[in-house]
């Protein structure tokens, strides 16, 4: 049986992991910055991580949600102590996209509204109502185009407030920082007022933190750099480290029943011993001020290369900006340096390490970064 042939593939097979490198099927080793998009929170193979998993796995790995699972509450408690967002109700699913596709059918179950607003550059997942928010219309199969899916200028209220006042919107969402679109981060001024005027037209506000949460951007939550409190909130990537869960975060005052939302898998014995790990971490490790802190550096240290970068993110959720295609770059940094990096665009290399990049990964990727784009630059000129 054939695969059904949808990604683009580099002819490189890892097989092994631990920290930010990978190593493939010749042994050799490559500086993984970009996480498997983002997934990578914790850093590859942690031990704590494994032992864990292995431990649970030796007791049970699964069971649905017709019994009672202890690890459910133990991993919500640990998440509102360090997320901050106490006043929440946790709701356990399985991928980003599925955050999305139950934070829209709660949003709309709630004020009994059809449709939602997103934003130019969006993305929000593959599925159903996800992907008709996302602005992308390659991904949009006939039976996801809906007249339900309103996407606007991003940071712009005016527009926003224009749609709201129709009171038929249901709720707006929106990305803590656009990964996918370009690394663009929301105004916090913008956020605080979304709030205000999703509240003033019985709208609600779902922030999707599917990549920009889980301490990627220096914050627990991306939006927390504004004094904003959404009512829904979406996570998944870093959320397990490599294991498949999602969540969403939901305001106290909505009520669940019986019903309401649901999944097979969500939330099993082994997705809350991931979740659990990835938190334990995090805060041991001090993950989340270490990304701030490796972040900033990072951020000044690729913009002193050269005045054409145009570099911008928050935490280790940064891109950079080229006034030329990247596809040769990028090359260059995998296949003669040895490092992993994303792409937003033609013109936008991404980083998306572990949390836990160290100053010896730095430097290494800085120092690649600077003899790759001097060799290409020289290569564009010549030409």
């Amino acid at each position: 049986m054939k695969l059904f042939d949808v990604y683009t593939l580099f002819d490189i097979t890892p097989v092994k992991a631990r920290g930010c490198y990978v190593w493939d099927t010749d042994g050799q080793k490559y500086l993984d910055l970009y996480g498997g998009h983002a997934v990578i929170s914790i850093g590859h193979s942690h031990p704590h991580y494994i032992s864990l998993i292995s431990e649970q796995l030796k007791k049970i790995g699964f069971y649905s949600n017709s019994i009672q699972n202890p690890l459910q509450h133990e991993l919500a408690d640990k998440l509102a102590r360090l997320s901050g967002c106490d006043d929440y109700q946790l709701f356990l699913c399985n991928s980003g996209a599925e955050a999305n596709e139950n934070a829209i059918k709660l949003a709309s179950f709630v004020t009994g509204r059809k449709k939602f607003i997103s934003y130019k550059k969006a993305f929000h997942g593959r599925t159903s109502a996800a992907v008709a928010l996302t602005d992308n219309p390659k991904l949009i199969a006939p039976v996801n185009e809906t007249d339900n899916a309103v996407i606007l200028p991003f940071n712009d209220l005016k527009e926003t407030e224009k749609e709201l006042k129709t009171g038929n919107v249901a709720a707006v969402i929106i990305e803590g920082i656009q990964g996918i679109g370009g690394i663009n981060i929301p105004d916090p001024k913008f956020l605080e007022q979304l709030k205000k005027l999703t509240e003033a037209y019985g709208s609600l506000l779902i922030l999707d933190e599917i990549q920009s949460g889980y301490g990627r951007s220096g914050r627990f939550f991306a939006h927390q750099y504004a004094s904003v409190a959404p009512d829904i909130i979406t996570m998944a990537k870093g959320m397990g480290n490599g294991f498949p869960i999602g969540g969403l975060l939901i305001q106290s005052g909505i009520k669940p029943w019986t019903g309401m939302l649901g999944t097979t898998f969500g939330g099993n014995h082994l997705a809350c011993a991931a979740g659990i790990a990835v938190l334990d971490i995090l805060e041991k490790e001090q993950l989340i001020d270490h990304a701030e802190i490796m972040g900033d550096y990072l951020m000044k240290k690729i913009a002193a290369i050269s005045h054409d970068f145009q570099v911008r993110g928050k935490g280790l959720m940064i891109g950079i900006e080229c006034a030329f295609p990247i596809s040769e770059l990028r090359k260059k940094l995998l296949y003669e340096h040895r490092i992993f990096t994303g792409i937003s665009g033609q013109n936008m290399i991404r980083l998306l390490p572990a949390l836990s990049l160290g100053n010896n990964e730095a430097g290494i990727f800085l120092t690649a970064l600077e003899q790759a784009f001097r060799e290409v630059s020289a290569s564009l000129k010549d030409n």
